[in-house]
C-alpha cells in the first residue's frame, strides 16, 4: 500500500471491459460449503472449499461480536523503535476496534518466493525483541509475527493477512542494509506461469508457517499506462506494459486456486484480497479489473488522489466530487464525461460496484496528510496551484522527467513533512505527516519528538512551527485541510468530522467496511506531555459510526436474480494501451458452452457501473441500448445509482450453437469493472450465466435437437421439495424463524407479518438461504 499514487495529470480517457472466466456449472448448490460462498466469487473446479469457516449462509463474512462491517488496519513492519522514532507494536493495536490486520510488507525474493528477508535478530518480522515486551515462547520465531499470533489467541475474531509488495517493493525488494534489489518483483514474476506457480506455492507455505488467514496483494501497478508506479521500476514496467494485466490476471487466478486447495486440505478458508487503485487515470490501463472474481474483497486506495507529483492543490482523499477539481478541469474531464469527476471515493466505489457486491468493497482512509507549499490562488489554498519553482529539480517520475507538460508540485517540507517519503535521491517533498503531528500543527503545539524524526528546529527555520494552521472543511467533498496563510502551506488532512462522514456513507451504501493506511498515524491527546501522540481517536470514531449498521450488501445484482443458470460465458478483450484507450472499444464475446442452441432473438442483458455515463453503444448492429440509467449528469455529492442496464438481442437470423461465440463491438468512455449480472432469455425462461459465478441458482443443463431453429430445454435436476413449513401471509414471524416459499428457504431477520419472501430485497426482513 503506497502513500503515493502517481497519476501525473488526469487526462481525458480511462479504461474498461471485462474478462469473465469460463466455468463448468456445478451439479450441486451445497457442495463443499457452497451455501456460504459469496455471490460472484470464483469456484475452483473440483475443490470443496470450506467457505462456511469464514462466511455465513448469506455469503457474508463473520466478523465476530456485534460487528457487521470490516475495519482493516495496515500494520507496518518498520515502526520498531529501533530507529529512534516511537515504536508501534502489536501490543499497541486496539484489538477490539479492528476486524483485520494487513501486515506491511513481505516481498518477492530473487527466487520468486514470498519473503520478509533472512532470519536474524534484526529482522523486525521474525527476529526482533523489545525490552519489557513478552513474546509467546511456544512459537519458533520472534518479532512482529510472534506478537501478532500472541494477541490473535486473545482476540480470535481478528484475521491477519500478509501484504506483499507495496510502493517500494512491487518491482524489487529491500535488502537488510536498506539498499534496493531491482529484481523486477511482480513485473518479472508474473511473466511466466512457472514463476507464478513458485510464488503462489510459497504464499501458501508462508501463511501456514506464520499463522496468517490469507494473502493481500499490493501490486502497484499492473497498468498499461506509462510512468505509473515507482519510478525505480520504469525500466521493467513500461517495457512490459502491454502484458502486465494478463500476468496479473494469471497470478490472481493461480493464487485463488492454490489457496482454495490449501483451504480444503486445512479445513479453513484462506482469503485472497488486494489493494486496488481508485484513480480513473490508473484504472483506464487495467482493462476491466477482471480479477475481482478471485478476490474475497478489494481495499480501494481512495487516497493519494492529489499530491505534489503535480501542481494542482486538492484533497488527498475526497469522498465526493465537487465539480471544481483543478486537475480534472484542466484536463477537460468534466466536459468530456457528462460532468463526472473521477478522483473521489464515491466514483471508485461505483467502478468496483459494477463487478461485485457492495460488501466485497472496502473504502481506504488515510491517517496521514499530503501537502504543498508556495500555494497561490484557490480558496484558502483549495484548488490553487503550487508549481516547483525550478522544474529541473522535479522528483523522479514527475514533470519533465516523464515528458509531461504539467508542472510538478512544490511539496511541503521541513516540519510539514515529518513522515519523510524517500527515494534513491533522498527525501521527496510531499507534506506527508501522521495525523497526530498534524493535530499538533493545528493547535500550535511544539512537540518533543522533532529531533527523533530528523528535524533540527534549533538551527533550521523550516523545521520550526510558524504561522497559523487554520482548519477548513468542505462538506460537499467531506474533506478537511489545514491552511497556513503565512507560509502558503496546504495540508490535506483527515479528522473526526470527515471520518464520521465516511463511516456513515459506508453504512448507508452497504459497503463491506473501511481500510486504514496506517494505524500508527492515528492520534490522541497526551495530557502528561500536553501534545498529540499516537492513539486511536479516528479508529474509535470509525467504530462508533459503523456500530449497529445493517449487514453489508451481499448480492451483486439489484432485484431478484434468475434461479436457473446456463453455461454461457461473457468476456471482454481488445483494449488499447494506456492513454490510447479512448474511447474504449473492446469486444464483448458471448460464448455458448451449454448443450442448447441460443436461437435468433435471444435477449441478452447486463449491467455496468455508473462510474461511466449511460451512453454505451455497439458497432455491430445488435441494437445495444441502455434501457435504465442509474445516474445521469454531474456526480457532485455522489453518484445516485449503481448500474446502467443494457439490453441487446441476437439478430433474428443468427443463432448460437453449442460451442459457438459471437462478438459485439462496444463503445464507452470512462472505465468500468464489468459488465456483469448477465441475463439470457429465450424459450420463455431467463437464466443467469455461469461465468458470473452466481450464488444460490440451480444450474440447468440444456439439450437441443440437431435443428438450429428449434430448442428444447430440459431440467435434469429434481424439483425442489421443501420440508420447512410454507410462508403464511397471516402469520407473525420473529427473527430466526425459517419458512419455505417458491422452492427456497428463507429466514426472518426480525419481526414480520405479511411481507412476502423474495420481495423485500437484500436489505429487507427475509434472508435467502438458497434452494430447498
Amino acid at each position: 500500500m503506497s502513500r503515493r499514487l502517481m497519476p501525473l495529470m488526469a487526462l481525458l480517457a480511462t479504461a474498461a471491459g471485462l474478462v469473465i472466466a469460463v466455468v463448468s456449472p456445478s451439479t450441486s448448490s451445497a457442495a463443499g460449503g457452497e451455501e456460504c460462498r459469496p455471490d460472484g466469487l470464483y469456484q475452483t473446479p473440483g475443490v470443496s472449499v470450506p467457505y462456511c469457516s469464514v462466511y455465513d449462509t448469506n455469503g457474508r463474512e463473520t466478523l465476530g461480536g456485534d460487528k457487521s462491517r470490516r475495519v482493516i488496519g495496515y500494520f507496518t513492519s518498520w515502526r520498531t523503535g529501533k530507529n529512534g522514532a516511537p515504536a508501534y507494536l502489536a501490543s499497541d493495536i486496539p484489538w477490539t476496534k479492528v476486524t483485520h490486520l494487513n501486515y506491511a510488507f513481505a516481498h518477492i525474493d530473487a527466487a520468486n518466493k514470498v519473503s520478509v528477508g533472512p532470519d536474524s535478530p534484526d529482522n523486525a518480522s521474525t527476529g526482533m525483541t523489545w525490552p519489557g515486551v513478552d513474546l509467546d515462547p511456544s512459537l519458533p520465531y520472534k518479532g512482529h509475527f510472534n506478537l501478532l499470533n500472541k494477541y490473535k489467541k486473545q482476540y480470535p475474531n481478528v484475521k491477519t493477512l500478509i501484504s506483499v509488495g507495496g510502493w517500494a517493493e512491487t518491482g524489487g525488494f529491500l535488502n537488510p542494509d536498506g539498499s534496493r534489489n531491482a529484481s523486477g518483483g511482480f513485473y518479472k514474476m508474473a511473466q511466466s506461469q512457472a514463476s507464478i506457480d513458485t510464488f503462489s506455492d510459497s504464499a501458501v507455505d508462508f501463511i501456514r508457517k506464520y499463522g496468517f488467514n490469507g494473502v493481500d496483494i499490493d501490486y502497484e501497478y499492473a497498468t498499461s499506462n506509462k510512468y505509473a508506479g515507482n519510478p525505480d521500476d520504469y525500466w521493467i514496467s513500461d517495457a512490459n506494459r502491454a502484458t502486465l494485466w494478463k500476468g496479473y490476471d494469471a497470478l490472481m487466478k493461480t493464487l485463488r486456486e492454490k489457496l482454495d486447495r490449501a483451504s480444503a486440505a486445512d479445513g479453513k478458508h484462506y482469503m485472497l484480497t488486494a489493494a486496488v487503485p481508485a484513480s480513473g487515470w490508473l484504472l483506464r490501463g487495467q482493462e476491466a479489473y477482471q480479477v475481482t472474481r478471485y478476490l474475497d474483497y478489494v481495499n480501494m486506495m481512495t487516497y493519494d488522489l492529489h499530491g505534489a507529483w503535480n501542481h494542482f492543490v486538492g484533497p488527498n482523499a475526497a469522498l465526493f466530487d465537487d465539480g471544481k477539481d483543478g486537475e480534472l478541469a484542466a484536463g477537460g474531464v468534466y466536459g468530456a464525461y457528462d460532468g463526472t469527476g473521477y478522483l473521489n471515493a464515491d466514483w471508485a466505489y461505483h467502478y468496483f460496484r459494477g463487478a461485485m457486491q457492495a460488501g466485497r468493497i472496502n473504502v481506504g482512509v488515510p491517517f496521514y496528510t499530503r501537502g504543498w507549499n508556495n500555494v497561490t490562488g484557490g480558496t484558502n489554498g483549495l484548488w490553487g496551484k503550487a508549481p516547483l519553482a525550478d522544474q529541473k529539480k522535479c522528483p523522479p517520475g514527475t514533470g519533465g522527467n516523464v515528458g509531461s507538460t504539467t508542472p510538478c508540485g512544490s511539496g511541503a517540507i521541513g516540519i510539514d513533512n515529518l513522515w519523510h517519503d524517500l527515494d534513491k535521491s533522498g527525501e521527496v517533498p510531499a507534506g506527508a505527516n501522521p495525523m497526530w503531528h498534524a493535530k499538533n500543527l493545528e493547535n500550535e503545539i511544539t512537540p518533543d519528538y522533532l529531533e527523533q524524526y530528523g528535524l533540527d528546529p534549533k538551527n533550521d527555520p523550516t523545521d520550526r512551527i510558524s504561522g497559523t494552521y487554520a482548519r477548513y472543511y468542505d462538506s460537499t467533498m467531506a474533506a478537511p485541510w489545514l491552511w497556513n496563510a503565512d507560509k502558503k502551506v496546504f495540508l490535506s488532512t483527515e479528522d473526526e468530522q470527515s471520518i464520521a462522514a465516511k463511516a456513515k456513507w459506508v453504512a448507508d451504501k452497504g459497503l463491506g467496511g473501511v481500510m486504514i493506511w496506517e494505524l500508527a498515524g492515528d492520534y490522541k491527546f497526551d495530557t502528561a506531555k500536553n501534545q498529540y501522540t499516537i492513539g486511536d481517536t479516528l479508529l474509535t470514531k470509525l467504530n462508533d459510526g459503523l456500530r449497529g449498521a445493517a449487514p453489508y450488501g451481499a448480492q451483486k445484482a439489484n432485484g431478484t436474480p434468475p434461479t436457473q443458470v446456463i453455461n454461457v460465458s461473457a468476456t471482454v478483450s481488445g483494449f488499447a494501451l494506456g492513454d490510447n484507450n479512448y474511447p474504449i472499444n473492446p469486444k464483448l464475446k458471448i460464448t455458448n458452452n451449454s448443450t442448447a442452441t441460443l436461437p435468433g432473438g435471444t435477449k441478452i442483458e447486463f449491467d455496468y457501473g455508473t462510474s461511466a455515463p449511460g451512453t454505451m453503444s455497439d458497432q455491430s448492429g445488435f441494437g445495444l441500448r441502455v434501457t435504465q440509467k442509474g445516474h445521469t449528469g454531474p456526480n457532485v455529492g455522489g453518484l445516485k445509482g449503481d448500474f446502467q442496464h443494457v439490453e441487446l438481442s441476437l439478430p433474428s437470423w443468427q443463432s448460437l450453437a453449442p460451442g459457438a461465440s459471437v462478438d459485439v463491438a462496444l463503445s464507452y468512455q470512462l472505465p468500468i469493472a464489468s459488465p456483469s449480472n448477465f441475463k439470457i432469455t429465450f424459450g420463455g425462461t431467463t437464466y443467469a450465466i455461469a461465468s458470473d459465478f452466481p450464488r444460490g441458482g440451480d444450474t440447468t443443463p440444456t439439450s437441443t435437437s440437431t435443428s438450429t431453429t428449434t430448442t428444447t430445454t430440459t431440467t435434469t435436476t429434481n424439483p425442489n421439495t421443501c420440508t420447512i413449513a410454507a410462508w403464511d401471509r397471516a402469520k407473525v414471524y420473529n427473527g430466526g424463524n425459517q419458512v419455505s416459499h417458491n422452492g427456497k428457504k428463507w429466514q426472518a431477520k426480525w419481526w414480520t407479518q405479511g411481507e412476502e419472501p423474495g420481495s423485500t430485497g437484500q436489505w429487507g426482513v427475509w434472508s435467502d438461504l438458497g434452494a430447498c
